[in-house]
């Protein structure tokens, strides 16, 4: 009837869901045919991979990846093992994508406090995931050895759970025996270069690990590197094509170690670091930071639990316990100079001016000025 007031009922109405109770329209793909692979590169963006089931010995198949959006904020460093989709042909143009990162066995950290003129200048940084083990290569002389520099490599080691190896190089210009004096407490495993010596030893070391090689400039890691791997030097301008040209002297590369004779046993991989001259610490505990130095632990074990191991700290009992001759006065003072340096304080060992910063005899306990 024309002018008749329709009724409605609850078919009428409509209620539009709220956003916790609408069915999700986007799945995210499994990628169960991903390529699992290595990251031995990373430049701008861009990452350089090999297959994890590349053939020892072989030549390795270079594949530049991306990181699939996915993936958010999630860091890939070299050394992270990925999981790979797309064009994983590793034909010049080709890109694939890392769609998954496979868990951290370890993770090698450092502060990069070698610039302190930037905010960013003091950030810990990933230097590479999954390392086995840190080589510490040190010159027994030309330059000098530098206790300094290994005391805080030890400790990153130690931090993230990884063995060290120490690489003591221009053994026909000097004895080790100053050095190993000085690590004696710790059984710090250690192998001799010289130039045009056997390498068998340094080999053995490194088969089957993923190991990080870090030095001072002039110490000859980037000799030792490139005897280990002959053609690391086409091995590292492959890589930097990576990265549209650029040079990858400051960006760690890792590089496949050359199978040994006949033998299909893995040789392992060597990461280059030649950008890293100083391992900041400023990300390390106190309390971590005595895990670099086993033998000054038992000294510690009668102070107080906030006890803070320093020169200021009265009641500290350590200073006592290595008076009456159990353990090296060097070890507590290079351990206390790190104590300052997480704060900011230079470590005079540091200093390249500094033409003999190993100490032969037993420092003061406080740091020169």
């Amino acid at each position: 009837m024309a002018g008749h007031k329709r009724e409605y009922d609850e078919d009428d109405v409509r209620i539009r869901p709220g956003r916790s109770s609408r069915p999700r329209t986007r799945t995210r793909p499994k990628h169960d045919d991903a390529v699992d692979a290595l990251v031995i590169t990373v430049d701008r963006g861009r990452y350089g991979c090999v297959r994890e089931d590349a053939p020892a010995g072989g030549d390795l198949q270079m594949i530049t990846a991306m990181r699939a959006r996915e993936l958010g904020r999630k860091s890939v460093v070299v050394g992270d093992r990925v999981a790979l989709v797309g064009d994983v042909t590793g034909a010049p143009g080709a890109l694939a994508r890392i769609v998954r990162i496979g868990e951290r066995t370890s993770v090698l950290r450092r502060t990069a406090d070698d610039d302190d003129t930037t905010p960013e200048g003091r950030l810990e940084r990933v230097v590479v995931a999954n390392a086995d083990q840190l080589v510490i290569v040190s010159a027994l002389a030309d330059p000098p050895p530098r206790t300094g520099f290994i005391d805080r490599c030890l400790v990153a080691a130690y931090d993230a759970d990884i063995e060290p190896l120490l690489c003591l190089t221009k053994a026909d210009l000097s004895g080790p025996e100053a050095v190993l004096d000085y690590y004696a407490e710790l059984d710090l495993p250690y192998v001799l270069v010289q130039p045009d010596s056997d390498l068998t030893e340094v080999r053995k070391a490194l088969a089957g690990q993923i190991s990080v090689l870090v030095g001072h400039s002039g110490v000859g890691k980037s000799t030792l590197v490139n005897r280990l791997v002959p053609d690391a030097l086409r091995a590292v301008g492959a890589v930097s094509a990576i990265g549209k040209g650029r040079h990858t002297s400051t960006s760690a590369v890792a590089l496949r170690l050359p199978a040994v004779g006949r033998s299909r046993k893995d040789p392992g991989w060597i990461v280059d670091t030649p950008g890293i001259r100083s391992f900041g610490l400023a990300h390390v505990s106190a309390e971590s930071l005595l895990h670099g130095f086993p033998d000054l632990v038992e000294g510690t074990l009668e102070d107080q639990p906030n006890c803070g191991h320093a020169p200021t700290d009265v009641e500290c009992r350590l200073q006592s316990w290595v008076a009456e001759g159990k353990a090296d006065p060097r070890r507590l003072t290079s351990y206390r100079r790190l104590l300052s340096s997480r704060a900011g304080e230079p470590d005079p060992r540091d200093d390249p001016r500094d033409p003999n910063p190993h100490e032969a005899t037993p420092p003061t306990d406080h740091p020169p000025a």
